[in-house]
């Protein structure tokens, strides 16, 4: 497999090194602060969102039933909330073994438990990331679910769950 001298990158000292001196540009290691938790809590809530309101939709659009659409959104909201949890804590933790095993290869030659424990802190929580998914899938479901919650008309439910549904997404 032949490679351009120019197309070829060498990784060197932090620092992507192009053979031809064209191009050079520093790599870093994503730090916390790179992570923008916001987004993500706003991607979980809007997937709770739009998620409850199709099921609660779904459920009226077969049988015009106020119980039924609420029954079924609020069973969709646990189940969704669950989802959400296991799915990412097998994420972050399976994120988490890549990065234990890269720290093991990096640091084979010098086993220093203690930079080994410092390094793993910095890492995320499957715990906790699992539980601010559910969170905010939670928040976002309960929006649709608490708008029609009150309203005892089939159709005025059905416009105000549109109405508070659409309202979070476009803005």
């Amino acid at each position: 497999m032949a490679t351009s001298a120019t197309h070829e990158k060498v990784h060197h000292a932090g620092v992507l090194v192009y053979p031809n001196d064209i191009e050079q540009k520093k790599c870093k290691e994503p730090k916390e602060s790179d992570f923008d938790y916001f987004q993500r809590a706003i991607l979980g809530a809007n997937d709770g969102l739009v998620s409850i309101a199709s099921v609660m939709m779904g459920v009226g659009a077969v049988k015009r039933d106020i119980k039924a659409m609420l029954l079924a959104g609020f069973a969709g909201l646990v189940a969704g909330a669950c989802s959400m949890a296991i799915g990412e804590f097998v994420a972050v933790y399976t994120q988490l073994d890549v990065e234990t095993a890269q720290i093991k290869r990096e640091n084979s030659n010098i086993i220093n438990e203690k930079e080994t424990v410092k390094v793993k802190e910095k890492l995320l929580s499957p715990f906790q990331e699992s539980v601010a998914s559910a969170f905010s899938f939670l928040v976002g479901g309960l929006v649709p679910l608490m708008a029609a919650a009150f309203i005892t008309n089939y159709y005025v439910m059905v416009i105000v769950m549109v109405a508070v549904s659409s309202l979070p997404l476009v803005v």
